[in-house]
């Protein structure tokens, strides 16, 4: 790292996360002025898009090589108010509270009470959410069954393709306009609207190409001022850039950086996509300029890494925008799922691992940022050298890079439909979402409690949290197992009617009034259909639901079936009035609960198939479920930080988990209850079909001095490929003592920057929550 990059790394890390009221003020003025009356929603949305860019305050840091923020500094953040109009107390909260708090000071405060509440207010799109809820969705969402991603945020969880380093965006408008003379107003009675979001696509593609000459200019004139040699020649290359990308296709690695970068701040400011934009196969995108410049002498590696560095810290400057209520509390974190994908297979389905691949890993490695996230593509084909040195990152306790199965990942795009090719070039982004990249709008609407409608099962549909009855009026006295198991899968199919009801209707609100022109050129294929990203333009179109709780439902269900059926240790009243008392005056049976009863993650058959039995019911409750865009719905199983938020909405359950405590993460097993090593989890988690999913979460704890002999990287490498084998889609290693984790509460002050792996995201151990840091020290501790 050069002297530069460790001093604007400082800075980033240093900078305090604040709401900034320039992008709210700027939208709030182009809708005031009367410019976009008369206008289609497209181009209003794109011409209120352009006066952003043409009047937000730039910002150059000294000494950076990349250019660019959505805000007028790093780590200014703005507010989305045609998305979600934050209020007062909003602020108030986002201000003081003490994990991931946004600073509000009082100019921010009250441009925002002044200019953009009034006008939003009543207007934006979180309001017509709640409006158009059925009385049975507003319950079930205030019982915690479920969450809804775009109850704050935009659909997103996209990722670029290869195209616009091909191209540019001035190839891109090439492509709007043919298209434009291609519609058939005669025959097609869509041809208007058609026309209208093309016309959007490229008043969005303007926006763009003038921010970046507006960058040219401003640079230029700082050359013209710099006094230090060396540093003027780069402005005034930097100069040179920006007046060619991303408006011209680059054709040096810095281009193709600062063309990225000025894409993904497009992006990111038409607005505030779950999760962030970003680049996907970076390895595979910049491979050909990075050789090519090596191969002239333009470039070095050195140089080529403190360019990569620079475009690292871009990153990290934008923390995700500040969420309230039960969205901040699935997703509790400065971090925006920037999943940087490395190696894989190729379009022709040979190694993608290049020189270039393990460039990027050194710099993950030497940035050491929570932003971007970074992962391996491990195919069979990648060599173990590859693997190995992504492990020997992974054991210093960073979390990163993840670790994800090619071939898994292929073959559940392809059983989606998608074409090999689009697959291959595919992989996974925000957590452990796959994807194929450019191609496709995978949109996650929201986060499903498992273990909740268990709770709901054996209560009768009767809500112990709320007091209400919001599930199915099913007697609980259930005289077998299979009795029961029958009424949790007639109470789960009735939450996920509900629940994909609400998802079309939120679907159709913001393909109707907030659709996203400048992300829809750059989606293939969007023009060709002259449609928005938001209203199926795209070629593929997934609708994603998120199974919570796995393993903290299928240990309840062991523990039901073992004690109250088969070995009729405890009735079901029994077992009710232990949970209702939190099992307190029921030592006994708790022990006999937490120790004594089988448990998942043991390659114990007997709760493996309860375990995959729920798979079952929920796969076949969601898969295939249309959605409004021409796709379908599919699931994926993964929890952020929901499984904190879920377990406080519960009650006591029968595996033995008092009342609040957060519930088992992704697939992995109940923390603390996998008794047998590793193996044996990974023997249990590949006993559900991955191939049917869209991603999966596992996570496994182990002792620092495991992996820090290359034996231990070694076992690692061969537990990593076994579990591939077995079709696991992705698995990933908290590397940490459980000591230390206990200092880091004590002494937080001492530990700013100790990084654990939380769910499909790393974050500072000491900003989440105390809930989720117990959750993690509970987690079982592998010693080999």
């Amino acid at each position: 790292m050069t002297d530069r990059i460790k001093r604007l790394r400082k800075e980033s890390l240093d900078a305090v996360p604040t709401v900034s009221s320039e992008r709210g003020v700027l939208l709030t003025e182009f809708f005031k002025s009367g410019e976009a009356d008369g206008l289609s929603v497209p181009v209003q949305r794109a011409k209120a898009f352009y006066y952003i860019m043409a009047n937000k305050e730039l910002y150059f840091q000294n000494g950076e090589l990349i250019v660019g923020e959505r805000g007028p500094e790093p780590k200014a953040t703005p507010t989305y108010p045609e998305v979600c109009i934050h209020s007062k107390e909003d602020f108030d909260i986002l201000h003081s509270r003490p994990k991931v708090s946004f600073k509000v000071d009082e100019k921010n405060r009250k441009l925002h009470e002044e200019i953009v509440f009034p006008f939003w207010f009543g207007k934006s799109h979180r309001e017509k959410v709640l409006e158009h809820m059925t009385d049975e969705w507003l319950k079930a969402y205030e019982a915690g069954v479920f969450t809804e991603f775009q109850e704050q945020r935009a659909p997103g969880h996209t990722v670029l393709g290869k195209k616009i380093f091909r191209t540019g965006l001035n190839g891109l408008k090439d492509e709007v306009r043919q298209a434009m003379q291609k519609l058939d107003f005669y025959n097609d009675p869509e041809a208007f609207d058609k026309n209208e979001e093309l016309k959007a696509m490229l008043i969005a593609a303007d926006a763009m190409i003038n921010f970046a000459e507006r960058n040219a200019q401003a640079l230029k004139e700082l050359a013209d001022k710099e006094k230090d040699p060396k540093r003027k020649l780069e402005l005034q290359e930097m100069s040179v850039i920006c007046s060619k990308v991303p408006g011209s296709a680059p054709e040096s690695f810095w281009e193709a950086l600062q063309l990225y970068w000025f894409v993904h701040i497009g992006v990111i400011t038409e607005t505030n996509p779950w999760d962030a934009f970003n680049p996907g196969r970076l390895d595979q995108h910049l491979y050909p300029f990075y050789k090519a410049d090596i191969e002239s002498g333009k470039i070095t590696e050195e140089g080529a890494k403190e360019l990569l560095h620079s475009f690292w810290i871009k990153f990290n400057n934008h923390p995700a925008p500040p969420k309230v209520g039960v969205t901040a509390k699935e997703s509790n974190t400065y971090t925006d799922f920037a999943l940087i994908n490395l190696g894989g297979v190729k379009e022709d389905g040979s190694d993608g691992v290049n020189e270039l691949s393990y460039v990027l890993l050194d710099v993950i490695e030497e940035m050491r940022l929570l932003q971007p996230s970074s992962m391996v593509q491990i195919s069979k084909k990648t060599p173990d050298r590859f693997l190995k040195r992504a492990l020997h990152i992974v054991k210093t306790g960073f979390g990163q890079p993840s670790i994800f199965n090619t071939d898994a990942i292929i073959q559940e795009l392809m059983r989606q439909g998608k074409d090999i090719v689009d697959a291959r070039n595919g992989g996974a982004s925000g957590c452990v979402e796959s994807g194929a990249f450019g191609t496709e709008a995978y949109i996650l609407s929201g986060y499903f409690n498992l273990s909740k409608i268990l709770e709901l099962t054996i209560y009768g549909g009767h809500d112990k949290y709320t007091q209400k009855q919001i599930g199915l009026d099913i007697p609980a006295d259930f005289k077998s197992f299979e009795e029961l198991t029958e009424a949790y899968k007639k109470q789960l199919n009735y939450f996920i009617d509900i629940k994909i009801r609400g998802n079309i209707v939120i679907e159709r609100l913001f393909a109707e009034f907030i659709p996203v022109p400048f992300l829809s050129i750059l989606t293939e294929d969007c023009i060709k259909n002259g449609k928005d990203y938001n209203d199926g333009g795209t070629r593929y179109n997934t609708t994603y639901i998120q199974g919570v709780g796995l393993g903290s439902v299928t240990d309840s269900l062991a523990s039901l079936k073992y004690n109250v059926y088969d070995q009729q240790i405890i009735s079901l009243e029994g077992m009710k009035k232990a949970l209702d008392a939190d099992f307190e005056g029921y030592d006994e049976l708790r022990a006999l609960l937490l120790e004594n009863t089988p448990k998942y993650g043991n390659d114990n058959d007997y709760a493996d198939d309860l375990m995959r039995m729920v798979f079952e019911i929920f796969f076949k409750s969601v898969n295939g479920r249309p959605n409004t865009r021409g796709g379908v719905h599919r699931i994926n199983l993964l929890p952020t930080t929901s499984h904190v938020y879920f377990g406080s909405v519960i009650g006591a359950l029968p595996d033995g988990r008092k009342k609040g405590i957060p519930l088992s993460e992704g697939i992995s097993p109940v923390q603390g209850a996998d008794r047998h090593g590793p193996t044996a989890v990974i023997k249990s988690a590949s006993k559900i079909d991955h191939l049917r999913t869209g991603g999966t979460l596992l996570n496994q704890r182990f002792a620092k001095e495991f992996m820090h002999t290359e034996e231990g990287i070694d076992n690692v490498c061969r537990l990593v490929r076994s579990y591939f084998r077995m079709d696991g889609h992705h698995i990933q290693f908290n590397v940490m003592d459980e000591k230390i984790l206990r200092e880091a509460q004590t002494k937080p002050e001492n530990y700013r920057d100790l990084i654990v792996r939380v769910a499909g995201y790393s974050d500072y151990f000491v900003d989440i929550t105390d809930e989720l840091q117990e959750e993690i020290i509970r987690r079982t501790e592998h010693q080999h």
